[in-house]
């Protein structure tokens, strides 16, 4: 699949943000006043801002709204549902913290329900793509784990930087590796191949080219990372998302300069794996056009 800059910003920094929401929400991080502003204010800005990225990508972002009408067999649509009642449950926890406004037993309530709504936001983005057979490289229950398990890391590693975020990320890093392992083997496992796609017999065989010139499907549906810097983005995506912000959680002391190094890093580390998990996704329409 086509890695697009703006699907990779969306799943990237949203799945952070609503990470970084949960804990909050959960007081694992105890600001008030102005660092609790600045804390709310970065987890409502990396959310925010990746459900905008998503609308880029859209033939005509304009109509992005009616995309909430679909929400019985949409993922999508839930995803956007899910996110906006994420953060309206957020927001009375966010306003005790920053202006002491006291709510009393309703934010420790608005609280639970808002951790527990980021979680289902962040399983609505992972289900937009593992719930695609045509795709078998995403049609598989590592792919909601791993948006998970980078949602709880840099959650984490924002919220509550040191130990607890090392494990998270130790457990992303593994992860992972499973994710890698186990996605190499789902085109085959899944018995996508052209005589399987037409009904015609195992010796059916193009008789000409699909087309002359490349055309959309082929842009958007077929795209060829060769295995040599599939394999080094691996590396890149472990060390620099879950490898070293674990060491530097384990190695630095608590506090604001641990936390920027390791998201900084977590960050890049994301987005190298996110760019993978398109570019690396096969459609079975490849199939069609001989290039499997």
């Amino acid at each position: 699949m086509h890695p697009a800059p703006s699907v990779i910003l969306f799943t990237t920094l949203s799945g952070a943000g609503f990470g970084f929401l949960a804990c909050l929400s959960l007081g694992l991080l105890p600001a008030t006043g102005w660092a609790a502003f600045f804390a709310w204010g970065l987890a409502y800005g990396l959310a925010v801002a990746g459900l905008l990225a998503s609308t880029f990508h859209l033939g005509n972002p304009q109509r992005a709204l009616r995309a909430f009408t679909q929400w019985r067999t949409s993922w999508l649509s839930r995803e956007g549902w899910a996110s906006v009642t994420t953060l309206a449950f957020v927001a009375p926890g966010a306003a005790e913290a920053v202006f002491g406004w006291p709510t009393g037993d309703w934010t420790r309530v608005t609280g639970l329900l808002a951790a527990a709504m980021a979680i289902v936001t962040i399983l609505c983005t992972a289900m937009i793509y593992a719930q695609l057979r045509t795709v078998p490289r995403w049609h598989h229950w590592t792919v909601p784990l791993s948006f998970l398990s980078f949602a709880a890391a840099g959650g984490l590693i924002l919220a509550a930087p040191g130990a607890y975020a090392a494990l998270a990320c130790l457990i992303l890093g593994a992860v992972l590796m499973l994710q890698f392992d186990r996605g190499d083997r789902q085109f085959a496992l899944a018995g996508s191949t052209l005589a399987a796609a037409t009904g015609l017999g195992p010796s059916v065989r193009p008789f000409a080219p699909a087309n002359t010139s490349p055309n959309y499907i082929m842009r958007e549906m077929i795209f060829q990372v060769g295995r040599k810097h599939a394999l080094k983005l691996r590396g890149l995506a472990l060390i620099l998302g879950a490898l070293l912000p674990a060491a530097l959680m384990l190695t630095l002391p608590s506090g604001p300069v641990a936390s920027a190094l390791a998201f900084a890093s977590y960050l890049a580390g994301a987005f190298a794996q996110r760019w993978l998990f398109f570019a690396e996704a096969r459609h079975v329409v490849s199939h069609y056009y001989g290039q499997v």
